[in-house]
């Protein structure tokens, strides 16, 4: 432990003495870097006429169709896709591993939306029952019955939904399969600010009691026609026993309005 390779010599078997040499290296090439080929190509001075091209079969790659912009409506009768319980992530509503091969096919990954949510209603997770015909599936088949039938549908979700990786396709899925808001007892931050980029609404139970007093089968009007910051929304909830009122919050600022009314906050960028 007293050898210092540096300044002392280790003595030999025939008594002679043999000293280290400090490695050295080049620190940069001596003939300098190899620039390589240039192969940047400058964008034309008039883009319009230019298109993407993208083989309709590919099942990774999909041209993406803007979002509709809201219509100044209140959104009625709602079905209530899931009432997630407990812990719902990212990971619970937009899968990783194998489905990170469809990243680029919007149609393609959201066939593993919210497959990972536990179900309130039967403590499963991806089986709901469809509130109009009554029939049990996954959650994107269910969802994509509801689009094609012109339903507009929401979640009802526990504490700190969202929680997890900043993955963009867990608000990406929900609004390409129609569904119109999410509602929650308390968002994880980044997945709050995701939804609002989409055109989704993001609401929290002003009580977050009233979350146990939805029914799975009942369904969710929301009074948004004059939705303005800092200003609740008043949900009616309608079931088989009657209905009832709930405030709901949000955080939205006035920018970010603009991207629900909008559509998202693409449309609104490029508008």
């Amino acid at each position: 432990m007293t050898f210092d390779p540096v300044h002392d010599s280790l003595i030999l078997e025939d008594g002679s003495k043999f000293k280290f040499t400090p490695p050295t290296g080049d620190e940069l090439p001596s003939r300098g870097f190899d620039a390589g080929e240039d192969t940047y190509q400058p964008p034309p001075n008039d883009g319009s006429s230019l298109s993407v091209v993208v083989d309709p079969n590919s099942e990774r790659l999909q041209l993406l169709s803007p979002f509709k912009a809201w219509d100044g409506k209140n959104y009625e009768d709602c079905a209530i896709l899931i009432k997630a319980e407990g812990k719902c992530t990212t990971d619970h509503i937009s899968m990783a591993g194998p489905w990170l091969k469809y990243r680029g096919h919007l149609e393609n990954i959201s066939n593993n939306m919210l497959i990972g949510a536990i179900n309130q209603a039967n403590g499963k997770a991806n089986t709901v029952t469809n509130v109009y015909t009554g029939v049990e599936g996954g959650v994107p088949d269910t969802a994509r019955a509801y689009k094609a039938g012109g339903k507009k549908w929401v979640v009802i979700g526990d504490e700190n939904y969202g929680e997890g990786s900043s993955r963009e396709h867990a608000a990406l899925e929900p609004r390409h399969l129609g569904g119109v808001a999410i509602i929650v007892r308390s968002f994880a931050r980044i997945h709050e600010t995701n939804l609002k980029k989409q055109g989704m609404l993001p609401l929290t139970f002003a009580n977050p009691a009233d979350y146990d007093k939805i029914s799975p089968t009942d369904s969710v009007t929301l009074h948004i026609s004059d939705i303005a910051t800092g200003k609740q929304v008043k949900a009616t909830i309608k079931g088989a026993n009657g209905s009832f009122d709930v405030m709901l919050n949000h955080t939205m600022n006035a920018g970010q309005i603009d991207w629900f009314k909008a559509g998202s906050a693409l449309n609104h960028m490029s508008a």
